[in-house]
């Protein structure tokens, strides 16, 4: 399974910045979560918790 590539700098700072020009309140972490791909990375940590 590859494994996830955390974003640049720049990709979070223009993350950010289309963010604040948004004037809507921050995502919930769910959906951070889900943004990034990070969602992913947990679920292969269950699946690999309950192969154990």
């Amino acid at each position: 399974m590859p494994q996830p590539v955390q974003p640049t700098k720049q990709e979070v700072r223009d993350y950010m910045e289309k963010r604040q020009e948004s004037r809507q309140p921050p995502p919930s972490r769910k959906d951070i979560l889900r943004q990034l791909g990070w969602e992913l990375i947990e679920q292969s940590r269950k699946e690999a918790a309950r192969r154990r």
